[in-house]
């Protein structure tokens, strides 16, 4: 990937694949009306839930939909429209509120929530959402259904810069435009953050997918653009469209150095053009690698407490959204439908000209690991991390993989190693292992400590270079048994005495099972001790990971979330690296592990 210029021009495109179908999920809502148990309901789901001639003075169903604040305007003018009508469900009026929530916001409450979340329906701008509500797995659940609308993510430019770069007759890959970003002030691009905006999130693990330039390392080019978004990152898609520049000067609205360029969705760039003064609206490019879609889906919340009416009600606007006038009503706002087509006219105003392939089949989606381990990356890079790794090396550690031909430590220390390369010179990492009488009567040993990776090691390289040779020389211990609860206690009271203000602070655990010295202190007094000495404004998480069959996931996942952290399991110790980036991501995003 070149750093400081754009080629002259980027190869002619050959056919992609199709997008994905969009994925057909109103079966899954029409299962939950049909398990609702009343008759009324399977009719309701198969008969179109047609309008009735009684009056609207009886109860109406009310219905409370939480939505992206992008298509949340959009709802509203269908749910106004069905009141008016008015719209019926089993021959009661339909009265939808829409409130307008950011997706992450909503998707952090369900994944950590219980109970009644005070709405029924929820409609983010994308399906990843979906997957971080999911959680562990023991937040408020999230029935999908279908899309409603969609909208490719593409990369705006203010038309001084737009033009420099050919606009619209060249065309660039993902990686030649955000090359643009790193290394030069040719473009200044800028990002809303990827841990709390979809748009962001699906460019960044574009350029990530996209094929970088000759030679180099394609990691460390990927770093890089992330390194460089960092510098010009805005909280929301809202407010990195304040910072845009709205004309020559390049110093308007209380920016010194506005952003020149975005990564933007089509429909908010075509909302931005429509107020925007002509300097500062935005010209797309549509990279020739293809773009992702923001798809909104609609989804059921917490559907086994909703009540038949709301269940019902929940279905009959879903189908609204599905119909002619809906549609309209969507284009309007600049959403395209959901195969991804749309009227010319919606694709000028946002700013999109030929020959840009705006026709082009979107990209294929990026999968959840994808965007888990991009996340994981965006997170490390923006924020420094510390973290204490502590390796349970008791004698099942020997034990075989099953369907690997290798043991859970081997597994274990290449997953390590290969999380390693995620991490910047800047970020400390240092080692601990443990099991019985490792180091006489204590279960745990310090290996290597917590420093930064690019500090060179006493006896030349690096600290990295040391870590990871510590890392590759993990042994099991004979007939050592896993002494969790005393390591666990040693090594949080460490991290929190060597707390590092301004840095992600976390302390990672890996176990194969569950405490086995007796002579240790009990859990009960461990969870009691940990609740002391954690401290909101010195937080060091605990990421406990739970490894194969044996592991106690209850017993870790105790431990870890008095601290703030959370408990994992994986079957496979292949896992642990895609587990601990994900692990930081989730504290990282939810404030826990660093304090400014």
């Amino acid at each position: 990937m070149g750093r400081h210029s754009l080629p002259d021009g980027y190869p002619a495109q050959g056919h992609r694949d199709s997008p994905h179908p969009r994925r057909r999920r109103s079966v899954a809502i029409a299962t939950v009306l049909v398990l609702a148990g009343a008759a009324g309901t399977a009719v309701a789901a198969t008969g179109g839930l047609l309008s009735f001639s009684d009056s609207c003075e009886d109860s109406a169903v009310r219905l409370t939909v939480v939505a992206s604040p992008d298509i949340a305007p959009a709802l509203r003018t269908v749910a106004a429209r069905a009141r008016k009508e008015p719209a019926r469900s089993d021959g009661r009026c339909l009265h939808v509120t829409v409130a307008a929530r950011d997706s992450y916001k909503v998707a952090n409450t369900l994944a950590t929530g219980s109970g009644n979340p005070g709405f029924q329906v929820w409609l983010p701008d994308s399906d990843l959402w979906l997957d971080r509500a999911k959680g562990t797995g023991n937040g408020i659940p999230v029935v999908p259904g279908d899309s409603v609308a969609t909208s490719p993510v593409t990369v705006g430019m203010v038309p001084s810069v737009s033009k420099a770069l050919g606009w619209p007759e060249k065309t660039y890959s993902w990686a030649e435009l955000a090359a643009s970003a790193v290394g030069s002030d040719q473009v200044r691009l800028g990002v809303a953050d990827p841990a709390r905006s979809a748009t962001g999130l699906l460019a960044l693990s574009s350029i990530g997918a996209s094929p970088g330039g000759p030679g180099g390392d394609h990691d460390t080019e990927v770093a890089a653009v992330a390194e460089a978004l960092a510098q010009r990152m805005s909280d929301s898609d809202t407010q990195m469209l304040e910072a845009l520049a709205q004309g020559s000067s390049g110093a308007e609205g209380g920016y010194p150095t506005p952003d020149q360029a975005v990564l933007v969705s089509e429909q908010a760039a075509f909302t931005h053009n429509a107020s925007a003064p002509s300097a500062g609206r935005l010209e797309l490019f549509y990279p020739a690698d293809g773009t992702p879609l923001l798809n909104y889906p609609y989804a059921l919340v917490n559907s086994a407490e909703l009540t038949d009416d709301e269940s019902r009600a929940a279905f009959r606007f879903m189908r609204l959204l599905d119909g002619d006038r809906a549609h309209a009503v969507l284009e309007k706002n600049g959403f395209r439908t959901t195969d991804g087509t749309t009227e010319p006219a919606v694709v000028e105003s946002a700013g999109g000209r030929t020959p840009q392939p705006f026709a082009t089949p979107a990209a294929v989606p990026p999968s959840a690991d994808v965007l888990q381990e991009t996340l994981g990356m965006w997170t490390v890079t923006v924020q420094s991390a510390r973290l204490t790794t502590v390796v349970d090396a008791s004698g099942s550690m020997a034990l075989t993989v099953p369907g690997r031909d290798r043991s859970r430590m081997d597994v274990t220390k290449a997953s390590l190693i290969q999380a390693l390369g995620h991490f910047t010179p800047d970020d400390e990492i240092g080692l601990w292992v443990f099991a019985t009488t490792l180091d006489g009567d204590k279960d745990y040993r310090e290996v290597v400590p917590t420093r930064r990776l690019g500090d060179p090691a006493k006896g030349g390289g690096t600290h990295r270079e040391k870590l990871a040779a510590a890392f590759n020389a993990l042994k099991p211990v004979p007939n050592g048994a896993t002494g969790l609860y005393d390591t666990t206690l040693a090594s949080y009271e460490e991290a929190q005495s060597t707390y590092v203000k301004g840095r992600f602070n976390a302390l990672v655990i890996l176990t194969d099972g569950s405490n086995q010295d007796d002579h240790s202190i009990s859990r009960s007094a461990l969870i009691d001790r940990l609740k002391e000495v954690s401290d909101p404004e010195r937080p060091v998480p605990i990421i406990a990971i739970a490894v194969g069959p044996d592991a106690d996931r209850t017993d870790v996942t105790d431990m870890a979330e008095v601290t703030g952290g959370g408990g994992y399991e994986v079957s496979d110790p292949a896992e642990i690296q895609g587990v601990i980036l994900q692990a930081i991501m989730t504290a990282g995003q939810s404030g826990r592990g660093a304090q400014e």
